[in-house]
């Protein structure tokens, strides 16, 4: 049997509890001993579980690999219309990319590759580069000024980000892995090689990463620029619908 990453927090920290309550309770425990490790494990599975739950962080804080991480932020401008779109392209370097780079274009190092990221209308093209995706249509508000918020997310299966809410659209593009969302309308699972995930501003949602496969993405949140780009929901709790992915 080979042990799981040293990066799997959720798994060495059950480990960790599991070890610590059978050296509470021993094999013959008594009854006083035995209630005293199952308060033990209410106790430390409670940080097992914050482990596991991935908030995300500037990419500064990075201390690890797996994890939420934001990898650029900017404003977009005033949006004129009811709907924009967000175009990936990657570049052999990023002086290639920033010299494509338009107003509304965002270039950054990700995943092993460069990329520049744009908000625009449907069908634009930059100079040069490769083409990897046109995400969209994003609903957004007319007339609204908006901001572009960009994560790297690296999750292990089983790995989860808290109940939250984005004051804009949000937007996956997965390279590798599966990720389930669960909203108050139902669930929505981004693979990579599938169509991308697209989520309205506004509503709760609970992500999980599903499948046997590290999930590998880069994420979107257009967001209003008055606004924070994301708010924790902690007077809602999903369904579990994404367990059984």
């Amino acid at each position: 049997m080979s042990l799981p990453p040293e990066d799997d927090e959720m798994w060495w920290c059950k480990l960790t509890v599991g070890w610590f309550v059978f050296a509470a309770t021993g094999t013959k425990a008594n009854m006083r001993r035995h209630v005293f490790g199952l308060a033990c494990a209410a106790a430390l599975l409670g940080p097992c579980e914050v482990a596991s739950a991935q908030i995300c962080r500037p990419v500064a804080q990075r201390t690890g690999e797996a994890g939420c991480w934001i990898i650029a932020y900017g404003p977009v401008g005033q949006i004129t219309k009811p709907q924009v779109f967000w175009h990936l392209d990657n570049y052999p370097t990023v002086a290639a990319a920033q010299a494509a780079k338009g107003p509304t274009g965002t270039v950054v190092e990700s995943l092993g590759k460069a990329w520049l990221l744009t908000i625009a209308d449907a069908g634009w093209r930059p100079a040069g580069g490769e083409r990897i995706a046109e995400i969209g249509p994003l609903p957004v508000t007319q007339g609204t000024q908006y901001s572009a918020q960009f994560m790297e997310a690296i999750f292990n299966p089983g790995m989860t980000a808290p109940s939250h809410e984005h004051a804009g659209p949000e937007a996956w593009y997965t390279l590798a892995g599966e990720t389930c969302l669960e909203t108050p309308d139902g669930k929505q699972v981004g693979r990579a090689g599938g169509p991308p995930v697209i989520i309205p501003g506004g509503p709760p949602m609970h992500l999980t990463a599903t499948g046997t496969v590290q999930r590998r993405a880069l994420v979107l949140i257009l967001h209003d620029a008055s606004k924070p780009a994301t708010t924790p929901r902690h007077d809602w709790a999903p369904k579990g619908l994404c367990k059984d992915q």
